[in-house]
């Protein structure tokens, strides 16, 4: 009877898609994201190449500039994890999808590869947002985790209520 009570079965949770610190999205150094004009989320600093999915869904997004990954869930929220800064003025270059959009993705499948050293070099920077574009007209709360590290397709970054 009790078991019930306690069941997560409204809530959603988000993984991290990548291995690295978590900040939050107000630290990260472009008013689009820490204001949280295009939604509430989180960010990451990743510590390898690689975004994997940090949801069940499917992918709706990739850009002709490979810069980021647009997902839908099964539940309905939009997702976007955008790896860098104005990333999107390297044309593509450093990124390599590992997925199209229309693909259905699970927790942990590898979305994208991308080249650490190179976006370092030649972005603004390699701090990753991941945010829920349509938060605002969701009808759902969203809990950010306190943690300081993430490990791909384990770590709950975002639970959404």
């Amino acid at each position: 009877m009790f078991k019930s009570l306690f069941k997560k079965s409204s809530s959603h949770l988000i993984y991290a898609p990548m291995n690295g610190k978590i900040a939050s999205l107000e630290e990260v150094p472009d008013p689009v994201f820490s204001q949280k004009m295009m939604g509430e989320g989180v960010a990451m600093i990743p510590s390898e190449g690689n975004i994997f999915s940090p949801v069940n869904g499917k992918i709706v997004q990739i850009p002709d500039s490979k810069h980021a990954v647009g997902i839908e869930t099964d539940n309905g929220i939009e997702l976007l994890v955008h790896i860098g800064l104005e990333t999107v003025e390297l044309k593509g270059e450093g990124f390599t999808p590992k997925v199209n959009v229309g693909d259905q993705v699970s927790v942990g499948d590898l979305l994208m590869e991308f080249d650490l050293d190179y976006i370092h070099n030649h972005a603004k920077d390699v701090i990753t947002p991941i945010v829920i574009t349509n938060s605002k007209n969701s009808g759902k709360q969203f809990v950010i985790t306190e943690q300081k590290e993430g490990k791909a397709g384990e770590t709950e970054i975002i639970t959404a209520f």
